[in-house]
């Protein structure tokens, strides 16, 4: 029997305007594609402004968000706004169609607020851990003080409201269980595998490269954990030795300018080309005419604990990889990736060169990485654990087994 026939699932994501959220569009075009019917709540954001759409039978509903955060002042109106839009668009879909599950996406740990009201209702909520906010806090601010407890206090609250749980990854589990205190079995893996008919092989257009013969990418958010000022000081000792490589670096964030200000401060305008936040066809064409594409977070227990979307699709684009040592990073890309000592941009950078001077290598990381990604991580495998999820979620005798044991 198909649980999700007929059930409506209203999605709310606070961090990023759908479809950009790759994960966020695949889980809910999947659980449409399972016979739900679907509704997701988001920001408005560059590209995303318009206040109500509907694409492929979805119903998308964008609120205002004036102030994208950076600091804590900044943060708390982003949150607060987003809280009172989350809450008042909710009940609004609410009166126009019954909500069978909510489905929150954080950051923050705030959206168990507004699914707390519905549970009178009868409404499921499931908790989809995209984040590790305390451990994203101490990566921003580098301390634990009365905000970061109070961190902790909105994710236990978050576990405490929800029947079920997605994590991204084994650590995001452990986190799950041991911090939360959810039983295990309530809480699934469904990582952020790629959806391979996106993620297109092409020939490589070497206008990216600007006369060069080599280029390096990076697609992902430019923010403070992302590392991106580590990888213009890799850049920077590169460029001292050799001038035939070009790189690009994709994506948008609170610390594109400043970044941009560093790149000139420390003259690698010329070999360094930031494009911001491009449509999917400029992304595939620049990271297919890349020998190289690189992940330069920061390491840090968040960064450590976390599963880099970029990471696989690097590997669905046949690339092979340079990142720090960190954990999940390991698990996803294994022999796909080199790994340079945490925090040494010349070993960052000595990984990079390593790779640009040896293409037989390159394609056997590139090879390696492909195939793990077509056979084990692709979205295809993982939605079917998505499912299953929901499955449990919506089985009655597994709901009446875990409010027995929650009482």
């Amino acid at each position: 029997m198909n649980q999700l026939h007929g059930k409506h699932i209203l999605i709310i994501v606070e961090n990023l305007p759908v479809p950009f959220d790759r994960r966020v569009w695949q889980e809910a075009n999947t659980l449409k594609e399972n016979g739900a019917n679907v509704s997701i709540i988001c920001p408005k954001m560059k590209g995303y402004n318009k206040s109500r759409e509907v694409i492929n039978d979805i119903d998308i509903y964008r609120h205002p968000l004036p102030v994208e955060g950076s600091g804590a002042l900044g943060y708390f109106m982003e949150y607060t706004v987003a809280v009172f839009w989350e809450f008042v668009l909710s009940w609004k879909i609410y009166f126009k169609k019954k909500i069978h599950v909510i489905h929150g996406c954080n950051p923050p740990d705030l959206i168990f607020l507004t699914a707390l009201t519905f549970k009178p209702l009868g409404v499921k909520y499931i908790f989809d851990h995209h984040d590790v906010n305390p451990e994203l806090y101490i990566a921003k601010f580098n301390r634990k003080d009365i905000f970061y407890k109070l961190m902790l206090a909105l994710e236990y609250l978050t576990f405490k409201t929800a029947s079920y749980s997605i994590a991204t990854n084994s650590s995001y589990k452990e986190i799950a269980v041991k911090r939360g205190k959810m039983p295990a079995e309530r809480v699934h893996i469904v990582r952020s595998g790629p959806k391979l008919e996106r993620l297109k092989l092409l020939p490589k257009k070497p206008k990216y490269k600007n006369g060069r013969q080599f280029l390096v990418g990076y697609v992902g958010v430019i923010g403070e954990q992302e590392g991106i000022d580590l990888l213009l000081e890799s850049i920077k000792y590169i460029v001292e030795k050799r001038e035939d490589i070009q790189f690009a670096i994709l994506g948008g964030g609170t610390s594109l300018d400043t970044l941009k200000a560093l790149c000139n401060k420390l003259g690698l305008n010329d070999f360094v080309d930031f494009y911001g936040r491009v449509s999917d066809e400029i992304l595939m064409e620049v990271l297919n005419t890349t020998e190289v594409c690189v992940n330069p977070d920061k390491p840090s227990e968040m960064n450590n604990l976390s599963t880099m979307n970029k990471i696989m699709e690097y590997m669905a684009l046949k690339k092979p990889i340079v990142q720090y040592d960190l954990k999940e990073g390991r698990v996803s890309a294994q022999k796909a990736s080199l790994y340079a000592e945490n925090n040494n941009t010349a070993d960052f950078a000595d990984k990079i060169l390593y790779l640009i001077d040896r293409p037989e290598l390159r394609e056997e990381m590139a090879d390696f990485g492909y195939h793990r990604v077509i056979n084990e991580l692709s979205w295809e495998h993982e939605s079917k654990n998505l499912i299953n999820a929901y499955t449990d979620l919506l089985t009655p005798s597994k709901a009446t087994k875990y409010l027995t044991s929650n009482t």
